[in-house]
């Protein structure tokens, strides 16, 4: 009997050492820039110092993730804004989950 898994464990996701400044450049380039590189800035600084506390990475990479997530689909939600379709009938989750209790 072997003492490997039967399977390979996932790798946490792990951006490039430019992955950061890569996004910056491409958040400034933006233009939601005004808005977007100050709230970047503070969610990158505010992971950076729990990163020191911790000696996690895990918190820096999220914000990589998340920040290239709204990069990578700003376009769709312009087109969706841009197109005037009708979300005024939208439900509030957190009014929906106090529902339920």
């Amino acid at each position: 009997m072997s003492a490997q898994p039967d399977h390979a464990p996932l790798t946490p996701y792990a951006p490039a050492p430019g992955a950061p400044a890569e996004l910056l450049h491409q958040l400034r380039a933006d233009q939601r820039a005004a808005q977007w590189v100050p709230a970047f800035e503070r969610q990158w600084a505010k992971a950076l110092e729990e990163s020191r506390k911790s000696f996690s990475l895990a918190g820096l990479y999220e914000v990589v993730q998340e920040w290239q997530g709204r990069l990578a689909h700003a376009p769709v939600v312009d087109a969706f804004v841009a197109s005037g379709c009708d979300d005024s009938d939208f439900i509030d989750m957190a009014e929906l989950r106090g529902r339920r209790r």
